[in-house]
């Protein structure tokens, strides 16, 4: 136990690209920076995430500088 095997990095490896994608596109779309979808595997950081993307101004409404 404690040691990562080929099996779980076959498993894991698709999974977390099936949840980082999609928010990496959601953020991009909203004008932020897409690394923020990496905070969302972070426990308690994706919820925080989730409300200040739902009520921030989003980059990409304010138009050209």
């Amino acid at each position: 136990m404690g040691t990562i095997g080929p099996l779980e990095l076959i498993i894991t490896l698709p999974i977390l690209i099936l949840f980082i994608v999609p928010f990496w596109k959601i953020f991009s779309k909203a004008g932020f920076n897409g690394w923020l979808s990496l905070l969302m595997l972070v426990p308690g950081v994706n919820i925080i995430l989730l409300f200040y993307l739902a009520f921030a101004e989003w980059p990409i409404l304010k138009g050209p500088k």
